[in-house]
């Protein structure tokens, strides 16, 4: 029995967490402090240790059985008391009954308290043991009446029935509850130190929050850690159920709790959280709704997430998990099956998925995730990977069209086209099969038709499946629409990059707008960013490079501000870049790009991205100077059902460049006089070059004759053309004329900081722009610093260059010049009313006019448009 009147020792391994102990000095101070936490948290060697360093003598009552009666309860603390040196009067007495306790002995006791020049401190220790309202009301008036004299601390596991309420409000009350008593990092770092253990620090991290920083979880691990061979491993990887971690929550929590609520616990542990209504559904009974709460207010390591939602401590379900299997094994199944469609039901599609997928229950899980619309979430979202994971776990017994459909999607998300086609194609026989199929398995169906139909490059299915699908949309719930668009995000996305590889620019455009136009959040990430890479591929294509590179940073911020790294899609936009980079001599830069494009993932069977990474490879080799690697680079190895006119006609340019840097004029023609889309802009000026190449000048002209105003072609295209026309002149002696030329060109290059085609323009072009006055247009952007002085004299003075307008100011200007109204260009430009108005005003500052018709006049006027 002397036991219950002293502190216990504190063991040799004890750790002194100085924060704590603080905090409970505050108890000196307040006439009720409460230390609540769960079984092993530290509270009684915490006040123990704390009680002894006081330097002054503490009453010590330890309550182990609590269910002795008020009588037995008030005589441990007179005597404790006693034995502390408080100097009781015999007045106060001694209960004489058992079962209670005369009100006059609290009465007086109560009073001599009060009168003491120093406050004793009383500490009852495993208070939660006693059930006893009347106790509570006893102590509670004693603790009244004898302020100042008496300090009380109630250590507990449980809340005690005192009207806590009113010493919180009076401030007159020091808590330290569970969360505060968990170890910090820091602190389970050191408390290792003193089992001889050092670890690492991510270890030490994993530890806390694997145990949540239980204190006697920590310390029954780094015991166990101390005798086993690797400890670092071991508490990596050890066993909760087979522990004596185990063993002290069985029987310190569980069996402390009547057979029902053991029952409960046990089921509740294959969830990661539970409410009453997944109570009853994993128990089958009613009335368990206070179940929840008791535990948690019994700190029966049940933690209390709001809104009537709870969870068990990580550890405390590991090792329920582990004592169900023992109790009846075939039970987890089930209850993992009754879980999922529950959550089911109450919308928390990934917790049921997650649960089916444990039970085995693999037909639900596919139909859970086909019938919720949620098939293009294998895709695109935070939850891709998870997803794919998961259902890549599927047995191949599982059967049913939602089965075939989810292998295939899992298939097409992991780049297995043919593997995929063959599940989607079994998909699609089941579905012609039944007598009404459903209409979220039909769209699934389409969205993975259309999928396939981009990544085999069949436009024409692309276009058909995204016809289907707008007749179906009408058939599913608007709300499953509404919670998954990144369904018609996806269909929009495939069917704008099948475009893409058809060369129908404008139609694709108005696909992958319609994505880009509607905000979203990480669901529609993905998608919005392979919608901004393909524009960005449209606009490189039709040389208009800024807006390229404007589009291609959108694409890579998109991902980047949800955290979704380098998924593979993210590829393209880093080609788009690098290709840019390729036609601004910024070859480090593209090279750089093309490795980031390469550790966004393997190689895809895209051929849009295939396309673009051949073209944007090659033409980084050929300005490397490697003609004969750029040949081999620049054809896409890809399979697909219909060629792409813009893939067939940059391979040929390269081809054709090639040849032409090794000398072959009249193979690098034969190579663009055969290609099928021959009429295009980019293929007339490069057989323009080669023709003069061949030293064919007059047909060289002709060619670039056919190409019309520069303003109807992409500033590759029309600086090319000013090229060969300023080399013509120039081999014909015509200088002034070549200079004219070459002044334009420079103009329209400097806009979009276009050098390649300089670069490779020949050394008499090159000559001529290291002359005045082009030096000073090619100052800073094409050539290094400003002119420099001939012959050590001063330098020529060159024409006034007015500011130069952007190229969105261009556009601007030269639909003004087509007569459109403010509203149509916004339209044409796809930006809004305002933006135009804006260009507008800063082209009419450049031009030095204020009316429309004066600054076309003056744009033309000065070779702008």
């Amino acid at each position: 029995m002397h036991t219950r009147f002293v502190p216990p020792a504190r063991p040799a391994t004890f750790l002194r967490r100085p924060r704590l102990a603080a905090h409970l000095d505050q108890a000196l101070d307040t006439p009720l402090t409460m230390v609540n936490g769960s079984a092993g948290a530290g509270k009684t060697l915490l006040v123990a240790d704390w009680a002894a360093r006081l330097g002054q003598p503490v009453a010590w009552f330890t309550d182990e059985a609590g269910d002795q009666g008020a009588g037995t309860f008030w005589a441990y603390v007179l005597h404790a008391l006693r034995l502390a040196g408080v100097p009781l009067s015999a007045r106060v007495g001694c209960p004489a009954d058992a079962g209670r306790v005369d009100h006059g002995l609290l009465a007086r006791l109560a009073a001599e308290l009060s009168e003491l020049e120093r406050p004793v401190l009383l500490v009852l220790d495993e208070f939660d043991r006693q059930p006893a309202r009347q106790v509570a009301e006893d102590l509670e008036f004693v603790l009244h009446h004898a302020a100042p004299g008496l300090r009380l601390v109630l250590v507990t596991r449980t809340e005690p029935l005192l009207p806590l309420h009113r010493y919180r409000a009076a401030g007159a009350i020091t808590e330290i509850r569970d969360a505060e008593l968990a170890f910090t990092p820091g602190e389970a770092a050191a408390l290792l130190d003193r089992h001889e253990l050092r670890l690492p620090d991510d270890a030490v991290r994993a530890l806390v929050e694997r145990t949540r920083g239980w204190a006697a979880g920590l310390r029954l691990c780094a015991l166990a850690a101390r005798e086993s061979g690797d400890p670092e491993a071991y508490l990596r990887e050890f066993e909760a159920g087979r522990s004596t971690i185990a063993d002290f929550l069985l029987a310190e929590v569980l069996k402390r709790q009547p057979a029902g609520t053991q029952d409960l616990l046990l089921r509740v542990s294959v969830v990661d959280r539970f409410c009453p209504g997944l109570v009853r559904a994993l128990t089958g009974r009613d009335g368990l709704e206070p179940v929840p709460a008791g535990l948690h207010r019994q700190n029966a390591f049940v933690e209390d997430l709001g809104h009537s939602w709870y969870r068990l401590h990580p550890l405390f379900a590991e090792i329920l998990r582990a004592h169900l299997r023992e109790r009846a094994p075939h039970l987890e199944p089930e209850l993992h099956r009754r879980a999922a469609r529950w959550l089911r039901d109450s919308g928390a599609l990934p917790r049921a998925l997650a649960h089916s997928a444990a039970a085995q229950d693999w037909e639900f899980a596919a139909g859970a995730l086909v019938g919720d619309l949620a098939i293009g979430q294998l895709f695109t979202g935070l939850r891709a990977d998870d997803l794919a994971g998961l259902f890549g776990r599927m047995a191949p017994e599982a059967a049913g069209t939602a089965a075939e459909l989810v292998r295939a999607a899992h298939e097409l998300s992991r780049n297995d086209v043919e593997r995929g086609l063959s599940h989607l194609r079994r998909a699609e026989g089941r579905l012609a099969a039944q007598r009404a199929p459903g209409a979220a398995e039909r769209l699934s169906c389409v969205l993975l038709e259309t999928l396939a139909a981009r990544l085999t490059g069949s436009p024409c299915r692309a276009e058909r499946a995204v016809a289907a699908a707008s007749e179906l949309r009408h058939e599913v719930p608007a709300r499953l629409l509404e919670e998954h668009p990144e369904l018609l995000a996806l269909l929009l996305t495939h069917l704008g990059s099948a475009r893409v590889w058809a060369g129908s620019f404008d139609a694709a455009r108005a696909a992958l707008s319609e994505v880009v136009g509607h905000p979203g959040g990480p669901a529609t990430a993905l998608p919005r960013q392979d919608c901004l890479a393909h524009l960005a591929l449209i606009d490189y294509l039709e040389g208009r490079l800024e807006s390229a590179e404007r589009e291609a940073l959108a694409a890579k911020a998109e991902t980047e501000r949800f955290g979704l790294g380098r998924p593979a899609g993210a590829a393209l936009g880093r080609l788009v870049l690098a290709a840019v980079a390729v036609e601004r001599d910024e070859l480090d830069q593209a090279e750089a790009l093309l490795a980031e494009a390469a550790a966004c993932g393997p190689a895809a069977p895209d051929p849009v991205t295939a396309a673009g990474r051949s073209l944007a490879t090659a033409r980084l080799l050929l300005a490397r100077g490697d003609p004969q690697a750029a040949l081999e680079a620049a054809a896409p190895a890809v399979t697909v059902h219909v060629a792409s006119p813009w893939a067939e006609l940059g391979s040929a340019l390269v081809a054709s460049a090639a040849h032409l840097a090794e000398g072959r004029p009249d193979t690098a023609l034969k190579v663009l006089e055969h290609v099928p889309h021959g009429g295009e802009p980019e293929c007339t000026a490069g057989l323009a070059w080669a023709r003069l190449a061949a030293g064919d000048r007059d047909a060289a002209i002709g060619l670039v004759d056919r190409l019309g105003p520069p303003g109807l072609t992409g500033t590759g295209v029309s600086v090319r053309a000013a090229l060969v026309r300023a080399r013509v002149a120039e081999e014909a002696g015509d200088v002034a004329t070549a200079r004219k030329l070459l002044a334009r060109a420079l103009l329209e290059g400097r806009r979009e900081r276009l050098r390649r085609p300089f670069l490779d323009a020949g050394p008499g072009i090159r000559r001529l722009v290291d002359t005045p006055p082009l030096q000073s247009l090619a100052a800073g952007w094409l050539t290094p610093g400003g002119p420099r002085p001939r012959d050590g004299g001063a330098a020529e003075p060159g024409p006034l260059v007015v500011e130069e307008l952007s190229g969105r100011e261009r556009e601007v200007v030269r639909c003004l010049g087509q007569l459109m109204t403010t509203e149509e260009i916004a339209a044409d430009l796809y930006v809004s009313v305002n933006t135009v108005k804006t260009h507008l005003k800063s082209a009419y500052r450049k031009l030095g006019v204020s009316r429309r018709g004066e600054a076309v006049r003056q744009a033309r006027a000065r070779g702008l448009l």
